[in-house]
């Protein structure tokens, strides 16, 4: 009888501090009310796979590209860098999500890491393998695919986000990120303050 009432009262504690956890885990900052719900997330970075908060790019223009190492659409890889390289000033970021979800990104996270920054020179933010279609697709494609009512098709499909994660734009693979369109839908975000 005496270790019921022992279970029981460390039971009610921990649902205390259960409940009192949850309370202020879901509790607004000042910090979340200024970052868009559709970048409330947490991702793995590629290359060491430590937390990364997706908020720190909060009031930036963001591009969302799922990746693979061996698609005919990796070369893009280039464009995307020289993509970011030249706006990144002026508030844009490109993030790149490895997928295997088209079997052409079968690597380690670190030979992923490797070989984008040894082949194409990629200095964009990179994070873990991510699955981006179907019952398995992580929080934010599941988000991208809601807001724009299309899911990836194939690898290097394009996201571009507004500063306020308000209004999103997709891109489908074919769409190099040299594209007019694209570069036209880059430019009319990042004018918008």
């Amino acid at each position: 009888m005496r270790s019921f009432s022992l279970k029981s009262s460390l039971t009610s504690a921990a649902l205390s501090v259960g409940l009192f956890s949850v309370s202020w885990a879901h509790a607004a900052t000042p910090a979340d009310s200024a970052c868009p719900a559709l970048l409330q997330q947490n991702v793995l970075r590629l290359q060491d796979e430590k937390p990364q908060s997706l908020c720190q790019y909060a009031g930036k223009v963001v591009v969302v590209v799922n990746t693979a190492s061996f698609c005919g659409f990796t070369p893009q890889y280039e464009g995307l860098e020289a993509l970011h390289a030249k706006y990144k000033d002026q508030g844009l970021v490109v993030l790149g999500f490895p997928s295997n979800d088209f079997s052409q990104e079968t690597g380690s996270n670190k030979q992923i890491a490797d070989f984008c920054e040894n082949t194409f020179g990629v200095k964009f933010p990179m994070f873990t393998k991510t699955s981006v279609t179907g019952k398995d697709a992580s929080p934010l494609f599941k988000q991208l695919s809601a807001k724009t009512g299309t899911t990836p098709k194939w690898n290097f499909y394009k996201y571009v986000i507004s500063r306020n994660g308000q209004n999103v734009e997709s891109f489908n693979s074919m769409t190099d990120p040299k594209a007019k369109s694209f570069m036209r839908e880059i430019e009319k975000q990042l004018a918008s303050k």
